[in-house]
């Protein structure tokens, strides 16, 4: 079976925190999925998928959602059908943004942050933004097809200094080396 591969298909983004400490505003986390149609890969989103909303399909949507880190496991959850996303998309690139209504956070403000991507039970990536910890927010993965229509995985966790709503303008930029 050389040369065959079905890719990337139902995808699991989860976050993780702990609260703030007592007396504190609380912390909030963000994962976001931002979608490129093939035609501009690296420009303006086709959509996003937040809190607030989900993909127009129903591919990619939000299982949990946290305001406070106060859950027990995985604080956020966000699945991608990416099997069943239609075939005029070519990118997904996932983000984690903290909301910044308190006051200015970064990832180091933020207690035990944590990331997980997998798809069914195998872990793709798991991180704890101890690379990125002066960004307001991060790029953590994202997803391109390929000339066959497969959807494959690239790793990686990029910082960004950006407000939650330019984050969500600029994430899907090429990354300098």
């Amino acid at each position: 079976m050389t040369g065959f591969s079905k890719g990337n298909r139902k995808i699991e983004v989860a976050l993780k925190w702990d609260p703030s400490p007592t007396g504190q505003p609380p912390t909030d986390l963000d994962v976001v999925a931002a979608t490129f149609v093939s035609g501009d890969p690296y420009g303006t989103p086709a959509y996003l998928v937040h809190y607030d909303s989900r993909s127009p399909d129903g591919t990619i949507f939000l299982n949990r959602d946290s305001t406070d880190g106060k859950g027990f496991g995985w604080d956020e959850v966000m699945t991608l059908e990416l099997d069943r996303l239609d075939s005029r998309y070519a990118r997904v690139v996932i983000g984690v943004v903290i909301q910044q209504q308190s006051g200015p956070r970064t990832f180091a403000d933020v207690l035990n942050p944590a990331m997980r991507v997998r798809e069914g039970y195998t872990v793709l990536a798991e991180d704890e933004f101890g690379s990125v910890p002066r960004a307001t927010a991060a790029t953590i993965a994202e997803f391109v097809r390929d000339e066959s229509g497969a959807w494959n995985f690239r790793a990686g966790v990029h910082g960004f200094d950006e407000d939650p709503a330019t984050f969500t303008r600029v994430m899907g930029r090429a990354h300098r080396s």
